[in-house]
């Protein structure tokens, strides 16, 4: 006899003995889980569920818990500023040994059912932002909404006591209130930026190399001495 189940959003085909992989199972080393999503029993009378077959059931071993192979996720932009990145992946799994296939009698077997490790996540977390009372979280939201209040003013006044650093070569209004929201005001501020300056400004603002190609740092060297 075999049984189709569903587990980890994926569909496998088992009979009692077989070793499988599955997506990461909330249950450790030694214990026994029963799948209860049955989709089909095989044999001399074949069953198709509808969508489930009803009480049936798989029981297995855990075997141990691993990691798959290693994925390589490799992507590069073919443009005037290419780009390039490579980020390694290694799926968490669930080693099981199939112990036994259930026709019937599955909700009186007495062994857990086999949860998938973020089900579990995702309830706790539920459960613990339920548990929060209400009342503590209405000072942090009227916070938050003062704080954006508190800061205009000061960027206002930043603005008004700063260089007009749309003199910088390739500098115009858009960009000019994208370094005033960065902080940036003065010729001396940016005659002062490092190589690490340089490279954070360029990711946090998207520049992709304009600082270092207008020469912003020489120019305003000479604009911030008068």
């Amino acid at each position: 006899m075999f049984a189709v189940i569903k587990t980890g959003g994926k569909q496998y085909k088992v009979q009692s003995g077989d070793m499988l992989r599955v997506e990461k199972l909330a249950a450790d080393a030694g214990e026994k889980v029963q799948f209860n999503e049955i989709l089909m029993l095989g044999g001399d009378k074949p069953v198709v569920g509808a969508p489930l077959v009803d009480g049936a059931a798989v029981q297995a071993e855990v075997v141990d818990q691993v990691k798959g192979d290693k994925v390589i996720n490799f992507v590069k932009r073919r443009r005037k500023h290419s780009s390039k990145r490579t980020v390694g992946h290694r799926q968490q799994l669930t080693l099981l040994r199939v112990t036994e296939i259930l026709e019937k009698g599955a909700d009186k077997s007495g062994v857990k059912a086999a949860v998938g490790a973020g089900s579990i996540a995702a309830v706790a977390a539920g459960a613990a932002a339920a548990a929060k009372p209400a009342k503590k979280a209405e000072p942090k939201k009227a916070e938050a909404k003062a704080e954006p209040k508190k800061a205009a003013p000061k960027k206002a006044a930043k603005a008004d006591a700063g260089d007009d650093l749309k003199e910088l070569s390739g500098v115009g209004p858009a960009l000019e209130k994208k370094l005033h929201e960065a902080g940036v005001t003065t010729f001396a501020q940016i005659a002062a930026w490092t190589e690490a300056d340089v490279a954070d400004m360029d990711e946090k603002l998207s520049f992709k190399g304009r600082i270092e190609r207008e020469g912003w740092i020489e120019q305003a060297k000479e604009l911030a001495k008068g």
